[in-house]
Parts: structure tokens; sequence; C-alpha cells
């Protein structure tokens, strides 16, 4: 699995020759199988090495919400990332459950047989992929949790009361993307709700996530590593590269646009304030 993940070899190898190497390995085909994409694998991997590489050898024999959070503080005081714990977790839990090491919170929901019986519609009745159910289930009690602690029933639920979840709970936590993904998952559930009477039929249709735009995630421009990695392969007496090495100063240096740079003729140059080393 991490030879598909992975093209260098240093980064497949660490991956390897970490603890539980077969055990995430095992996780990862899984979540693959279930329609996980490459990016999404990729996190997953690299916050499981990081849990595989401070997990005592004996989790098999089952780790518990607390030891899980300790193992994230430490990530955050090394990543000093605002939402590496809260990933860290988000991720490690899953697999923890496929693996049969996760010591489950012996806690019942207030809403728990409303959920019991969501989870079963979105499992049963609309299948939904495990991966899905999973995750949706994930955010879903997380709502559920939120309602009990501050004294809210879902009967009397109100979009104000929804807004402020997102607002005191999501606060400097959850991505853009994050937000969405949650606010999706909400709406299907107070849908489900509503038909049985449990929420006002309005309340799903009242909330909005963020605009998420195709290719938002990609980044803006080539990282400066790569940038000089291109200069360098450039970089030779071949009259192709030649050309498409001050091309490439051009854009990365100067900031010239492509069209500028295709418009761009002999007799427009300065020749005298140009070293002609500088570009081959």
């Amino acid at each position: 699995m991490f030879q598909t993940l992975f093209s260098d070899e240093a980064a497949r190898r660490r991956h390897r020759n970490a603890p539980f190497a077969d055990e995430r390995a095992r996780y990862l085909q899984h979540c693959a199988d279930q329609g996980a994409t490459r990016a999404t694998l990729r996190v997953k991997s690299t916050e499981l090495l990081w849990l595989a590489e401070h997990l005592d050898p004996r989790v098999s024999q089952g780790i518990e919400l607390e030891e899980l959070q300790e193992i994230a503080r430490k990530r955050v005081s090394i990543c000093k990332g605002a939402s590496t714990a809260r990933r860290l977790i988000d991720i490690a839990r899953p697999w923890l459950r496929y693996m049969g090491w996760w010591c489950v919170p012996a806690t019942r929901l207030q809403f728990q047989d409303q959920f019991d019986r969501y989870v079963t519609w979105m499992r049963d009745e609309r299948g939904f992929s495990p991966l899905t159910v999973e995750r949706w289930q994930a955010h879903v009690r997380m709502f559920l949790q939120w309602c009990e602690r501050t004294d809210r029933q879902l009967c009397t639920l109100q979009p104000s009361d929804v807004d402020h979840y997102f607002v005191s709970e999501g606060a400097g936590r959850w991505s853009r993307i994050s937000v969405s993904h949650i606010a999706s998952a909400l709406r299907v559930f107070l849908r489900y709700a509503a038909t049985h009477r449990a929420c006002d039929p309005r309340l799903a249709e009242a909330i909005r996530g963020p605009r998420v735009y195709e290719q938002e995630s990609l980044p803006y421009a080539p990282g400066w590593s790569d940038v000089r990695r291109m200069l360098a392969d450039t970089a030779t007496c071949d009259p192709r590269n030649v050309r498409d090495h001050a091309i490439l100063m051009l854009l990365a240096i100067y900031g010239l646009r492509r069209g500028e740079v295709a418009s761009l003729r002999l007799d427009q140059i300065d020749w005298a304030d140009v070293s002609y080393g500088y570009f081959v």
C-alpha cells in the first residue's frame, strides 16, 4: 500500500519500518476499497505513522480516549497546528476500531434511540458506503453530545441553535471544507428526524454550509523547491532547454504572465541590462 501512496523511497521505507506497518497498510487498503481518494489516504497514512511511533506496544489490549488525547497533545506541542490534535484523533479512532483495539466509553446519549435508528437507516435503507456511515455517524454523535451538554432538545431546536453550534465548536478548529461536510451530515440527519416528528421539518433547510469551489484544495502555485527543480532540469546547453529555462525564469522571478512571455520579442529586450549567463 505504501508503495502506491508514496513516490519517494525514503518515505516508503519510513512507513514500512515503523511499528504496526501491516496493520496500518491493511486499514489503508480497506479505506481505498471503500472509495477513499489517494490524497485522503496519504493524510491518513501520515497521521497513523505518528500514532504508531508513539503507541504502547501492548495497544492490542485496548486503548482509551485519554491515552489517545495525550498522544495528540504531544503532536500539537511539536507541530503547533490548531487542528492537529483533532485530526489525529479523528483518523486514529476508526483505525483502532477497525483493529478491535478501541475501548468504547460506556456512555449512552440522551437521544440514543433516534441515533441508533438513524445509523441503521443510513446503512440498511439508504445503502451508504461504510466510510460515509462512519463519518456522518461521528458528525451527528458530536452534535447530539453538544445538544446534551447545552441542554437543548431536538423537538425545540431552532436554526440559531445550529448556528451557535458551528460558532462555538468549530471556531479555530474546522476548516471550510470540514464545516461543509458537517453541515451536509446534519442536514441529512435533521431531515430524517423530521420525518419521525422529532424536530421542526424546516430546520434542515435552514442549514447553509460554506461554498466549496472545485479544486480549491490544489496549491495556488508550485512551491519554490519545485520551481528550483524545474530550473535545474532545464539548465543545459540544449537549445530547447535554453529557451524553456529563460521562460521559466521570466515567469518565476520577474512575474511575467503567460501572454506577456508569449508576445515577447528580441527587440523589446534591453540587452545592456541582461546577463547572458544569468539566463542559461
